[in-house]
């Protein structure tokens, strides 16, 4: 898939002011700073499409963007730390568990994960609930340039062996670098596919 239009279609925090287009939507998570912005900017090929920030806990709304006028890519707000008041921490919740159980059109869950680390609990902790509700979900793990081979497969094999703990068998995962370009291709390819095979359910 080739990427021609990624335009900004709307921010908010209300499932029911979501675009009504019956278009293939796919969202995009993780804990805060894991890299989402800037891999949505390398998929689309867009400098800043969504805003990129040092400071963790940047995006705040549910946000939509058009891509090439037949699919939806939503940027979500990260869980985990963020730079803002508890009160806030459980609004973004709210509506963040909300969209992901109610969203109609909503086809795959991207789940990004910091390569960099161990298996994280709150990230385990997310997988599990959107298994338990039986959202369809990707992983992608993220800033795979940060690191060595050996400490990567490292890695790598601990999140395997975490999760085999409490699933059957793992999730598709793509290995990503918003750097270098790492998983770009094989990202897009899978959102193909998925727009093929959905194409006339919606």
């Amino acid at each position: 898939m080739k990427i021609n239009s990624a335009e900004f279609v709307i921010s908010n925090t209300d499932i029911e002011k979501c675009p009504k287009e019956r278009i293939p939507e796919y969202a995009f998570i993780g804990r805060s700073n894991v890299g989402k912005s800037s891999l949505i900017n390398m998929l689309t090929g867009r400098k800043s499409l969504a805003k990129t920030s040092g400071k963790p806990g940047k995006t705040q709304l549910i946000n939509h963007f058009k891509i090439n006028d037949n699919w939806f890519l939503v940027d979500l707000p990260g869980y985990g730390y963020a730079k803002v008041s508890k009160k806030d921490r459980s609004i973004f919740a709210k509506f963040i568990y909300e969209y992901l159980e109610k969203r109609e059109n909503l086809v795959c869950t991207f789940v990004l994960v910091d390569s960099r680390h161990e298996p994280q609990k709150i990230d385990m902790l997310f997988m599990e609930w959107l298994g338990e509700k039986q959202i369809p979900f990707v992983i992608v793990f993220t800033k795979m340039d940060k690191l060595s081979s050996s400490q990567l497969n490292k890695n790598l094999s601990k999140y395997k062996s975490e999760m085999l703990k409490t699933w059957e068998e793992i999730p598709q995962t793509f290995m990503s670098s918003a750097e270098s370009g790492l998983g770009k291709l094989e990202i897009l390819k899978y959102i193909d596919r998925i727009n093929e095979a959905v194409k006339d359910t919606l």
